[in-house]
């Protein structure tokens, strides 16, 4: 509890006035006069006092929001500030920084990859004590390359990270346009809980629309290529008393 209430900045008694309205989940015992708190309750307690300051909503009515009952009134907008929390975790991004290191002992290219890829602006390298490391989301995006190197797509064919930068700008401009459309049409409208459902699927979902469209796209450039390639080469005439150089 002391480390919850250093984590938060709000005080025991108030967290256990949260935890009795059933905002927070209980913690785990272990055994008696033992309670073990984690991040889930860091994100709960943070996001309960943020709505309580700035929506001017009850503790009950809180509840309601939380638990998508209420829609008698329109939630503060600024019930969405803990919206990336609460959707990387439930997307499993969220977590203690993963150590380069660690990468390398699967993955012998993890580091200099990695580097690669930070300097194209792919992934942040962030520094621990124990060392270099990245985050859920940028470790896993190392070891997807990795993953490219082991079915073929090497330095010798002319495939090193570099050439992932391309997809940086465009991802940024569509992330950016989905942020912008989906804050704008449920900002102040829904709970932070609902909008976090919504966008767990969402990203799910798009993620496969996304695929699917580079795939049919990616596959009629090879029929595209295949028909040029079929094509026979016109053949220049014959002009009257010149010999064919």
């Amino acid at each position: 509890m002391r480390d919850l209430e250093a984590r938060t900045e709000v005080n025991r008694e108030t967290i256990r006035v949260y935890m009795r309205h059933g905002l927070i989940p209980q913690p785990v015992r272990p055994k008696p006069n033992v309670a073990d708190y984690d991040e889930s309750h860091v994100r709960a307690v943070q996001a309960v006092r943020d709505l309580q300051r700035n929506s001017g909503l009850t503790l009950r009515q809180i509840k309601d929001v939380l638990s998508g009952q209420s829609n008698e009134r329109r939630v503060d907008a600024s019930a969405f500030h803990n919206l990336e929390e609460l959707v990387a975790a439930r997307m499993g991004q969220s977590g203690n920084p993963i150590l380069l290191a660690t990468l390398a002992n699967q993955w012998p290219s993890a580091e200099a990859d990695a580097l690669a890829m930070a300097a194209n602006g792919v992934v942040a390298i962030v520094q621990t004590r124990a060392g270099p490391a990245l985050s859920v989301t940028d470790s896993r995006l190392v070891t997807i390359w990795s993953e490219m190197r082991e079915v073929g797509f090497t330095e010798k064919l002319g495939f090193s990270p570099d050439i992932l930068s391309f997809y940086v700008q465009p991802a940024q401009a569509i992330a950016e346009e989905e942020a912008r459309r989906f804050l704008a049409a449920t900002e102040g409208r829904i709970s932070e809980e609902q909008a976090a459902d919504m966008l767990q699927e969402a990203l799910r979902l798009m993620l496969d629309f996304w695929g699917l469209i580079r795939m049919k796209v990616l596959l009629q450039r090879f029929q595209e290529h295949k028909e040029a390639i079929a094509q026979p080469t016109p053949r220049k005439k014959r002009v009257a008393g010149r010999k064919p150089a």
